[in-house]
């Protein structure tokens, strides 16, 4: 009983881990669609994103069910827990992997804006957040997770770099203010996925010791 108890938390892991390759995945291309005016690859991440919904309600049914059959205890209830939490964030990475992908389609129809570094830097910052989150719930690593909700401050940064510098175009030049909103969106986008990163970071530290530290980035 209890043997098949734990292959079913494992199925569950596995359920976990196979969404967050795919939302790894989509964040990926979407960045490099809006990068590299992709329009094709944008179309990939927005018709991919259903996969990633309908795993989130698999983890959903599967968590659920092991919570009202098994009434775990301890550890194993945080990790269900956990679980659904990460299942969560992972699922609204995906959807700003779609806005990017929306962003990119629409950019790829316009003149090009200036290189904008702290937009470049701002992709990779979440990116990195997000795959070593991931990490961080595979090996069960408390400090992983603590150094992802330590760089949610350098994200915020370059958001508002990036928005500050964007206004600042604009003022000079107005016809480019459609393609600098578009920009200052992707950019919010980018912002929300740290931030989703941070959640799952949490959710990592609260599965292995038990503390809540939603809003508080300590360990």
């Amino acid at each position: 009983m209890e043997s098949r108890f734990h292959q079913e938390l494992e199925q569950l892991k596995m359920l976990i881990l196979r969404m967050a390759v795919l939302t790894e995945k989509a964040l990926r291309k979407a960045i490099q669609a809006f990068n590299e005016r992709d329009t094709h690859l944008a179309e990939d991440v927005i018709r991919n994103d259903q996969e990633i919904n309908m795993l989130e309600v698999a983890v959903d049914k599967q968590s659920l069910r092991l919570l009202a059959l098994e009434q775990p205890m301890a550890r194993d209830l945080r990790f269900i827990v956990g679980c659904m939490r990460i299942a969560v964030d992972l699922e609204r990475v995906a959807d700003q992997a779609v806005n990017v992908a929306e962003r990119a389609e629409f950019l790829s129809t316009r003149p090009p804006l200036p290189p904008n570094a702290a937009l470049q830097q701002l992709a990779e910052t979440a990116l990195d957040m997000l795959t070593n989150a991931i990490a961080a719930f595979v090996n069960e690593n408390v400090d992983q997770a603590g150094e992802v909700c330590q760089m949610d401050d350098l994200a915020d940064e370059l958001n508002v770099t990036v928005l500050k510098g964007l206004m600042d175009y604009m003022v000079h030049e107005v016809p480019a203010v459609e393609r600098s909103v578009q920009t200052i969106i992707a950019s919010r986008c980018l912002e929300r996925v740290a931030d989703q990163a941070t959640n799952i970071a949490e959710s990592v530290v609260f599965v292995v010791r038990g503390v809540n530290i939603k809003h508080h980035c300590e360990q």
